[in-house]
């Protein structure tokens, strides 16, 4: 049994928690932390009796009853836990992004590959979604020739006045960011935004939709529709375009009604319930592979290339014009094992 510590109850921590209690297995939440009483106390009541509860994070790492730990705090607070984790040689599900700045994820690579131990296991989700899988082996099955483009669509009902430009980027495209790198097997090079005509349902703060433009080495061009105020759904589409035809991705099954003369289907309307599967497979995942000391998901290393990819994407929101991706270093050997 994976004796686990989750760091962060708030929404998406809670998630984390009624997911690890009540439908993985060979996993049980023994402690949770949080700065907030009234979160922490939920979290604990999710994870039941006999779960410790923690106000400091480094508490929760140091417990030598938790095995692993899961860091579900906003993305500023990620480096600290990630940092005593790794000293500590803890399990680690991070949620993303890794860090808020390049840097300090390349402060996380080092420790982690000074280490000697494969830690970290990032929260990028999609990577465990059916439809996503589908596409990748329909492209790895070379049946339609080499990808040339990649149209995305993500659109969201709606979202706050909190939210902004640059997190269309950090909040939204990372997704597609990680998402796309994976499926083709190819590092962007450069990115640029693209802005329609605005919406009348954002304000001030947010240019809202827009297109994302990136480029991988090998020449496969990207669009990605971000428009988190389309009112209608949660609507997320991907479609690789190959030499010999293309590949669409499914969307979930839900029935076709028809009705007054009218065909109509469901379309979802947040991440919980368009990803739910994926989140529970992510995790679950995650624990099998524990037993072996593995991270078979997304690393440490795909958080730093998200990481570079979204500033430049923020660069051309202000710049727009045309910028480019470079990692500051080669990819280390350790996460080629």
């Amino acid at each position: 049994m994976l004796n686990v510590g989750v760091i962060g109850c708030g929404g998406m921590g809670r998630d984390h928690i009624k997911r690890l209690t009540e439908r993985t297995q060979g996993a049980r939440v023994v402690a949770v932390a949080d700065m907030v009483d009234e979160l922490v106390q939920k979290g604990a009541a999710l994870a039941g009796e006999g779960c410790k509860i923690y106000k400091d994070a480094k508490e929760l790492i140091h417990d030598p009853k938790v095995d692993a730990v899961f860091i579900v705090t906003p993305g500023f607070a990620h480096k600290e836990a990630l940092l005593e984790a790794i000293a500590a040689k803890k399990r680690i599900f991070c949620e993303k992004p890794l860090c808020t700045t390049a840097a300090d994820c390349l402060e996380v690579i080092e420790a982690e590959v000074k280490s000697g131990l494969h830690l970290i296991q990032l929260g990028f989700m999609r990577r465990y979604d059916k439809g996503y899988r589908e596409v990748k082996a329909a492209i790895e099955s070379h049946n339609y020739g080499e990808p040339l483009m990649v149209h995305c669509t993500h659109r969201n009902p709606e979202v706050g006045t909190n939210y902004d430009t640059p997190m269309a980027v950090h909040d939204t495209a990372i997704h597609e960011i990680d998402v796309i790198h994976w499926l083709v097997g190819d590092d962007f090079v450069s990115a640029q935004v693209l802005f329609p005509r605005k919406t009348k349902y954002s304000h001030d703060k947010l240019y809202d939709p827009q297109i994302m433009l990136l480029r991988t080495k090998s020449g496969i061009c990207v669009d990605d529709e971000v428009f988190v105020n389309c009112k209608f759904g949660y609507d997320i589409n991907c479609e690789v375009v190959c030499e010999d035809g293309s590949i669409k991705m499914p969307q979930p099954l839900y029935p076709t009604y028809r009705k007054n003369a009218q065909v109509s289907t469901t379309i979802d309307t947040d991440c919980f319930v368009r990803f739910h599967d994926a989140y529970d497979e992510e995790v679950q995942a995650w624990v099998n592979e524990a037993k072996d000391g593995v991270i078979g998901g997304p690393t440490a290393w795909d958080g730093y290339l998200a990481a570079i990819t979204a500033d430049a994407l923020v660069k051309a929101q202000e710049t727009r014009g045309i910028e480019e991706i470079k990692p500051a270093m080669e990819k280390p050997a350790f996460y080629n094992a």
